[in-house]
């Protein structure tokens, strides 16, 4: 199986005795990586040595470390290469530890083979570190990611009228973020380990978002999903996962995930309360939905009939399909979830499922924002039908992006004067 080889010739390593250990760790097939900065390979020759012994190899010689390990990270994606082993020393191991937290996933496996130091440059030691590396790596990875250009066109998110202006609200799409990987590009929203977008491109992918909808410097609270019908209420202690948060607190941005599952916003203008769900085909058929109704009004004092839900992008009927067993929970709910129920594998509509719910619940038909509404601008288009603007599963597979639905009570300042009528702006 092939690997990348990476030489750390940074953090202490000579190019003299990294190549006998290279000789010793790279298989024939391994892509050799050389570490070494712009300054060293101007400064020190003996890397055109390395070169000659490692013809193929591949030299990382950008200006500063985040990018060379940046660009070290798209040429594996480029290659499909997930093991790397990395020759450095103790020292650089310190300081690597700390890109590769930022910069990868674990979807990538490091092996680290460190030199012991009395052996590092024929037994020069380092210079001693008195403090760690880590935040001055934070800093200087959050610089780079700043930089990088905004990939296929401008940051755009949809709002629903239902929404009043005295909440800030929106549901994100897929442009104008830096993630690169194909399926992820660009607007990704949430790093997995089982995906290839690292925490560095997602939050640097959220600050974009934020500065555009006008929630920055506020930090977003991501649910937790776990594809059920757990409400976590802000200011008790914290679930391990849920898939629904309310709160009647200002300063908070509340975010529901999606790809394919919708994500709800939840607002009471009267009371000033707010709350998000995730709801993919688990959680319409475990009510979470409700579930978050019920909790501002039990927490909150909520009236059913001030509660307005926008219903974010997500899977239509007509790119969502289930085994016909497990479609029967959905012809239960109401008929016309399921328009072909006698088929092999019966389309179903999960968002018309949630606006019956929501409906049998008490929430007004007038105060749900879904696709049915045709008298508003459209916040609840297919994923999978729009490849251009959103993320999906369904259509992209198990390396999917995300996309959020976001909400937060405005402060004092923020708040434009309420209309009359708080179902329109």
């Amino acid at each position: 199986m092939s690997q990348a080889v990476l030489v750390d010739l940074i953090h202490g390593c000579c190019a003299a005795c990294a190549g006998a250990s290279l000789l010793e760790e790279s298989a024939a097939d391994s892509q050799v990586f050389l570490l070494c900065g712009k300054s060293y390979r101007e400064k020190n020759g003996l890397i055109d040595t390395l070169l000659t012994s490692c013809s193929s190899a591949h030299v990382l010689d950008s200006g500063s470390t985040v990018e060379n390990l940046y660009r070290f990270k798209q040429t594996l994606d480029q290659l499909d290469l997930s093991s790397i082993t990395v020759l450095t020393t103790a020292q650089g191991k310190e300081v690597l530890v700390h890109y590769q937290d930022l910069l990868f996933t674990a979807v990538y496996a490091f092996h680290y083979k460190e030199r012991p130091a009395e052996q590092s440059c024929h037994g020069r030691r380092g210079s001693a570190r008195t403090e760690s590396p880590g935040e001055a790596v934070r800093e200087e990875v959050s610089t780079f990611m700043q930089q990088l250009p905004a990939l296929k066109g401008q940051l755009s998110v949809l709002t629903s009228t239902l929404i009043p202006d005295c909440f800030g609200h929106g549901f994100s799409t897929r442009t104008g973020g830096v993630s690169y990987i194909p399926t992820l590009s660009s607007l990704n929203l949430f790093s997995s380990s089982r995906r290839k977008d690292p925490v560095a491109v997602v939050m640097e992918n959220r600050h974009r978002l934020a500065l555009h909808a006008g929630f920055h410097p506020r930090p977003l609270h991501l649910v937790k999903v776990n594809h059920a019908n757990d409400v976590w209420v802000l200011g008790t202690a914290e679930p391990e996962s849920y898939d629904a948060m309310v709160t009647n607190q200002t300063g908070l941005v509340l975010a529901a995930p999606g790809a394919d599952c919708m994500p709800l916003l939840f607002a009471d203008p009267v009371s000033k309360v707010i709350g998000v769900a995730h709801a993919g085909w688990r959680g319409t058929i475990m009510g979470v939905a409700m579930a978050t109704v019920n909790a501002m009004i039990t927490e909150f004092a909520c009236q059913v009939s001030n509660i307005v839900v926008a219903v974010g992008p997500s899977v239509g009927a007509c790119c969502f399909t289930m085994e016909r067993q497990q479609a029967l929970d959905f012809i239960r709910i109401h008929p016309d979830c399921v328009p072909d129920p006698e088929s092999a594998r019966p389309h179903v509509d999960i968002r018309l499922a949630n606006r019956v719910l929501l409906q049998n619940g008490g929430i007004l038909p007038e105060h749900i924002h879904d696709n049915t509404v045709e008298n508003r601008s459209c916040v609840t288009p297919c994923t999978s039908c729009h490849p251009e603007n959103f993320f999906s599963h369904v259509r992209d597979g198990l390396n999917f992006g995300t996309q959020v639905g976001f909400l937060w009570i405005k402060e004092t300042g923020e708040r434009a004067r309420l209309p009359s009528d708080h179902t329109g702006r």
